[in-house]
């Protein structure tokens, strides 16, 4: 993205999410249009050198998985009900470890619930998405230069730890405009794209020492590679429950969780003798981020962490967490599902959640918890 000093504009964040990604190395988009990720396609249709309209959200990841297998970094766009199409291809696209991001704008369900209405109801599918509990990456944009920095760490991510990630925003942030200076955004580094380069036969499941493989793909003139989705070897041979079959599916889900301390961002405000912290995320950030000033305004000192890595959830957290004997959760479900991924059905009474349904948690009403 080009732009001049003092250089103001009229953006929405869909366009500082595909620019973020089109820089960051991000080179196709399949999709199917649903509301409220219709500006995603929209530009990311103009952006990017592929882009494939697909029939259906199905066919949408399966095309993913070609175009990653063959080299590419593609990216998608849905909600809710196109997402719950896609999950068995993500399942897939996981055991085979192929690169790619799915960006997840929420809305308010059950099931094809209201299109036009924002909502944070997604958490507990994105802790369960994969079988067997596994986790992929989920990072979560808080505000319009997230939209622009962590769009482009969610290619980054991708790319590295071979592994599909989910990006999380909604319906308020991807398609609301505001005046936004762009000269607060910097500078993306596009990804290096490292693949497997020596004489020896490649292995595509052997792992290194961060139990990330080397990534080759389909079609070079040098090696055989073989990518499969069900129980297998190093060498990619299907295997029912053979020891190695074992440890490479152990590996999965290790992998992620090794590597979690280089894709663990937050945004942390402690105040000093401050006895009670706010945790919120997405959309609701904004409102977590002016009830802190209000109450500053009034010498009622609280911290306040905004959380960006949603899946896994990081140990920083905790270590946070502890230092406060009043933790207040505010997000945009009934259900407290930030709540439930941190702690668990059962919550100490210093853990209170503010929840809403069908609108957005206002200041006014984390304030009132804080004074309680």
């Amino acid at each position: 993205m080009q732009h001049k000093e003092n250089s103001l504009v009229l953006i929405d964040a869909s366009r500082l999410i595909i620019e973020g990604m089109a820089c960051a190395g991000a080179d196709s988009f399949i999709g199917y249009p649903i509301t409220p990720a219709n500006l995603l396609y929209l530009y990311a249709s103009k952006r990017f050198p592929v882009m494939l309209p697909a029939p259906d959200e199905i066919t949408t990841l399966q095309w993913m998985a070609g175009l990653s297998a063959a080299g590419k970094l593609p990216i998608t766009a849905t909600s809710f009900p196109g997402f719950a199409l896609m999950i068995e291809s993500i399942n897939m696209a996981f055991m085979m470890e192929l690169p790619m991001v799915i960006i997840l704008a929420q809305r308010l369900g059950p099931a094809t619930g209201t299109a036009t209405c924002g909502a944070q109801g997604d958490l507990l599918l994105l802790r369960g998405l994969i079988s067997g509990g596994h986790q992929i990456p989920v990072i979560c944009l808080s505000d319009f230069a997230d939209c622009w920095n962590l769009s482009a760490k969610a290619v980054h991510i991708a790319n590295k730890y071979r592994t599909p990630v989910v990006i999380v925003t909604s319906k308020e942030m991807v398609m609301t405009q505001r005046s936004f200076d762009i000269n607060l955004l910097e500078e993306i580094n596009p990804v290096n794209r490292k693949f497997y380069n020596s004489e020896q036969a490649y292995i595509p499941y052997n792992p290194e020492n961060n139990l990330i493989p080397e990534f080759l793909p389909l079609g070079n003139q040098k090696h055989q590679v073989r990518i499969s989705a069900s129980t297998h070897d190093n060498k990619g041979i299907l295997q029912h429950t053979s020891d190695q079959a074992m440890e490479n599916t152990i590996r999965l889900d290790r992998k992620i969780i090794y590597n979690l301390d280089e894709f663990t961002y937050y945004d942390l405000i402690e105040e000093k003798k401050a006895d009670t912290i706010i945790v919120s995320y997405d959309i609701t950030a904004a409102s977590a981020r002016e009830a802190r000033e209000l109450l500053k305004k009034k010498n009622i000192n609280v911290s306040l962490l905004i959380v960006k890595t949603l899946i896994p959830v990081p140990n920083i957290y905790y270590e946070i967490l502890a230092r406060y004997n009043k933790i207040i959760i505010a997000e945009e479900n009934v259900n407290g599902q930030l709540g439930k991924i941190l702690f668990g059905e059962h919550k100490h009474k210093n853990i209170i959640n503010i929840g809403s349904i069908g609108k957005m948690v206002s200041p006014l009403e984390i304030i009132k918890e804080v004074n309680v």
